[in-house]
């Protein structure tokens, strides 16, 4: 029979100080101890990487609805993704918790020089400039991009590698440069196009959408947000459509495969999506 676990409770907000975090430690360590969970003792670091993608994006949708209890939840299953990782590499020899603690604080209270040392700043783009000087000085030897994760989505990443090297200089002076190059690059996708030549046209595609997205952070334009902003309008305006669909023709019928079939003609979807448009405005 297992043993009970105590729940920490949680104190009013403004006392509240993190000290309740180690029960978490205390519990992954519980789980994966040898009368723990099997579950937990089989996993590995591949094994728990979807999981810190999953609730991260999770963590993005609860901030972009404004849901703060689900966003306290989340932030839960995000700071468990943290402490089971720090247990597996504790299993191992590597680190634990208050390694990965010690790393994170260090690194803050070197980085803010203008908060704890005699630094002064005028915004907070001064504040950036000192970020990356510190960090550059940190990795003499390390490349520019190299902190940008590959695995981050591909519009972010190319923003932030847009960011980090327009700080060293290698940028347009304004938005006017960006403008032209993404001009530029739709005429080079045109000319991959008309040759047939599907990677040709891939790589000129690519040029496009970074130069796109280089366009929208002189602009001050959050490439990511604006492509998920307009996802987000795209299904809102098809599910009126579908719903039109229903209602005056019996909806879209299925293959044998049981997916979705042409319906009525592209005028009359046209028709229910200028609808969706109109009923937005």
């Amino acid at each position: 029979m297992g043993r009970p676990f105590p729940i920490p409770e949680s104190p009013p907000l403004a006392e509240q100080q993190g000290a309740t975090y180690p029960s978490l430690v205390t519990l992954m360590r519980r789980l994966l101890a040898e009368d723990g969970c099997p579950w937990d003792r089989e996993q590995d670091y591949a094994s728990i990487r979807r999981y810190v993608l999953e609730e991260a994006c999770e963590v993005i949708d609860a901030i972009d609805a404004r849901d703060f209890d689900g966003l306290r939840e989340e932030l839960g299953d995000l700071a468990l993704q943290v402490v089971f990782l720090g247990e597996l590499a504790r299993r191992e020899g590597r680190f634990g918790p208050d390694d990965v603690v010690h790393a994170i604080v260090e690194k803050l209270v070197r980085r803010h020089p203008h908060v704890f040392g005699d630094t002064t700043v005028e915004g907070s783009e001064e504040v950036l400039k000192n970020w990356e000087r510190i960090k550059a000085e940190e990795k003499k030897d390390r490349p520019v991009l190299a902190g940008v994760p590959r695995s981050l989505p591909a519009l972010q990443r190319a923003q932030r590698m847009s960011e980090k090297v327009s700080r060293v200089g290698f940028d347009w002076p304004d938005g006017r440069g960006s403008r032209q190059k993404v001009a530029e690059e739709l005429a080079e996708l045109d000319h991959a196009i008309a040759s047939g030549d599907k990677a040709h046209m891939e790589a000129e595609l690519g040029d496009v959408l970074f130069a796109l997205v280089n366009l929208a952070r002189h602009h001050g334009i959050d490439a990511e947000i604006a492509l998920r902003g307009t996802a987000d309008r795209f299904a809102r305006r098809f599910g009126h459509v579908e719903e039109r669909v229903k209602e005056r023709h019996g909806g879209f019928g299925r293959g044998p495969d049981g997916k979705p079939l042409p319906g009525p003609p592209l005028e009359v979807l046209d028709s229910y999506w200028e609808e969706a448009k109109a009923e937005e405005r």
